[in-house]
């Protein structure tokens, strides 16, 4: 993706003079290169300085992610609770009854 905004940019000649105007001088082996100029991505106005639209705003909010986390915890809870219990009916898990905290 990067690469295509370079060629891109190469393609619109938004080429700039690498080191000349920086060094007074170019060096043998910088004089075939060249910086880019990639363009900026802007988050509140399009290239022609127009304001884009207001994001849609969830109406739900708070409300909403208590409403999906709360059912979600219970369905787990639920799912974890039966599969303990038939690991146990099964004896394919059994935790051990020994109580090793009286001495």
């Amino acid at each position: 993706m990067v690469l295509t905004r370079v060629f891109r940019a190469v393609g619109r000649s938004t080429l700039l003079e690498a080191g000349v105007a920086a060094s007074g001088g170019a060096a043998a082996g910088q004089q075939g290169q060249a910086l880019v100029r990639l363009p900026l991505r802007r988050k509140y106005t399009y290239r022609s300085g127009a304001l884009k639209p207001m994001p849609e705003i969830t109406p739900f909010g708070l409300f909403g992610v208590i409403c999906t986390v709360i059912p979600g915890l219970l369905i787990g809870a639920t799912i974890s609770k039966n599969m303990a219990n038939f690991l146990e009916e099964n004896d394919l898990f059994v935790p051990s009854d020994d109580d090793d905290d009286d001495d």
